[in-house]
């Protein structure tokens, strides 16, 4: 049988995951980014490996995903992995009244948790706030956000994919009846358009994802956009997640990488997903939230504020009530445009049961039977993603 030509649109989290998928089946892929690797909002994530603890009371779906697939990383992807847990901190009445629902609906999802009391908890992570009445740990860990997405790109150009970085779609190529048979693009390397064709065309370009399925004909992909901003000090004031034991909120986060921290993050909407400002009154809010679980985050120097825009799946709702979970969109299905196939949403943390199920239902439109592969194997070292060759026409 010959391989089918796949042309994959996006190199963050999901578009990597997907091109691995696809070529470890035994696919010919090319991957089309219009910056570098993990250019948009996978490159601005605080690198938070989800239990599912936080989708645990309100998004049961999302938390199953989120604790089956962090197990699945770590075993897979441990060379970017920090597996250091973390703390879901109560502080006040409000908090209390949550840890019941919660202990519930970690329960319900196999989240394995363990409560522990004020001073424990602060033996554990000293610059806790004194005012904590409970402290939970769960699975939670952290990761670098660019070596994960390496480590998923080395290993797709490793059984074959072909990544060209810099190219951004302007369009799409159609046969007579409408369906899509390749894109058009800028090669900003070389100054110039191209075109390439594919038996298949999966959009995996994240909050962007409606723009490009217009460019297709399709304008009816419900995503909504929702912005965040994160800010990151300068000390590493913990050495565990550590979460606001409540419904989800602004600024109830604080991720530590290396030796700093990040506290994120809010949410909002936006228009403009290619300049979105990073407002002081909102950088002051991610303080003060993080204050009130680290109390001398007052003492540490602002090293960098940042944004990025995470791709809900629109429930006709606004805010964070929109669903977490992530959706695979067959164009044939929703405007009879056969040829293009659209994953959105999800989490980093899911990005290899994303790309399982964009993959399924490639090979079962283009009746290429290969069963997916990669629960077990281990991905490749990031490093060899820049020592790989990538033959490129």
């Amino acid at each position: 049988m010959d391989k089918p030509h796949v042309i994959v649109i996006g190199a963050g989290f999901t578009g990597v995951a997907v091109a691995y998928d696809l070529a470890k089946r035994g696919m010919d892929v090319t991957v089309l980014e219009r910056g570098p690797i993990a250019n948009g909002t996978s490159g601005r994530t605080h690198g938070l490996l989800h239990s599912g603890a936080r989708y645990a009371v309100d998004d049961q779906e999302s938390a199953i995903e989120c604790i089956d697939e962090n197990t699945i990383l770590r075993k897979i992807a441990a060379q970017v992995i920090e597996p250091n847990g973390g703390l879901f901190v109560g502080i006040d009445d409000s908090d209390m009244n949550y840890r019941d629902k919660f202990i519930e609906g970690c329960q319900e999802c196999h989240i394995p948790l363990e409560e522990y009391k004020p001073e424990i908890a602060l033996r554990l992570e000293p610059e806790l706030t004194k005012k904590i009445r409970t402290a939970i740990l769960v699975p939670d860990g952290t990761f670098d956000p660019l070596r994960l997405a390496l480590a998923f790109a080395a290993s797709a150009k490793f059984h074959g994919a072909k990544f060209r970085l810099f190219c951004e779609v302007t369009g799409f190529l159609f046969d007579g009846l409408g369906n899509v048979t390749g894109v058009k693009f800028s090669d900003r390397t070389k100054g110039k358009m191209e075109e390439l064709s594919a038996d298949i065309v999966v959009s995996a370009t994240g909050s962007w994802c409606g723009e490009v399925a217009e460019m297709a004909g399709d304008p009816n992909i419900p995503i909504r956009p929702t912005p965040g901003v994160m800010v990151t000090y300068d000390q590493r004031l913990c050495q565990r997640v550590i979460n606001r034991l409540n419904e989800p909120g602004d600024g109830d986060i604080i991720v530590p990488q290396r030796q700093m921290i990040t506290v994120g993050t809010t949410s909002f909407e936006a228009d403009n997903l290619d300049y979105i400002p990073v407002t002081e009154q909102q950088v002051n809010l991610m303080y003060h939230r993080g204050c009130e679980l680290i109390p001398s985050i007052a003492n540490t120097r602002e090293r960098g504020a940042f944004m990025a825009s995470r791709p809900l799946v629109d429930s006709g709702l606004k805010g964070r009530s929109l669903a977490r979970t992530f959706k695979c969109f067959d164009h044939k299905v929703s405007q009879n445009i056969d040829g293009l196939v659209t994953i959105t949403g999800g989490k980093a943390t899911t990005l290899r049961l994303m790309a399982e199920k964009t993959v399924d239902l490639v090979c079962q439109k283009l009746s290429f039977p290969a069963a997916c592969e990669t629960i077990e194997t281990p991905l490749i070292s990031y490093r060899q993603y820049f020592s790989i060759p990538n033959e490129v026409n």
